[in-house]
């Protein structure tokens, strides 16, 4: 689940490069596409924040999977353990 997050947040910070990329080049480069800088700035700056949120998400993401992840297999071990010190007690 978190790896979409990531790639999510990768293709964010992409298009925010390219968006701040725009905001450098001449308007003469750019027919049909908005000239103005400060709209490719303020692009550049929501997807850059998109991508941080979403790597954000992903990172919060497989923190949570990791816990879940452990705390089960301190269960099973734990379980494991009960049962196998009440087969030996019964035995002896």
């Amino acid at each position: 689940m978190s790896r979409n997050f990531y790639i999510l947040a990768a293709t964010l910070g992409f298009f925010a490069l390219l968006s701040a990329a725009m905001a450098l080049v001449p308007s003469s480069f750019q027919p049909g596409l908005p000239a103005n800088g400060s709209l490719w700035r303020t692009v550049a700056l929501f997807l850059l924040l998109a991508g941080l949120g979403s790597a954000l998400v992903g990172v919060m993401s497989h923190l949570f999977e990791q816990v879940d992840r452990r705390s089960e297999e301190e269960r099973l071990a734990r379980r494991r353990k009960d049962r196998g010190g009440k087969g030996r007690s019964s035995r002896g």
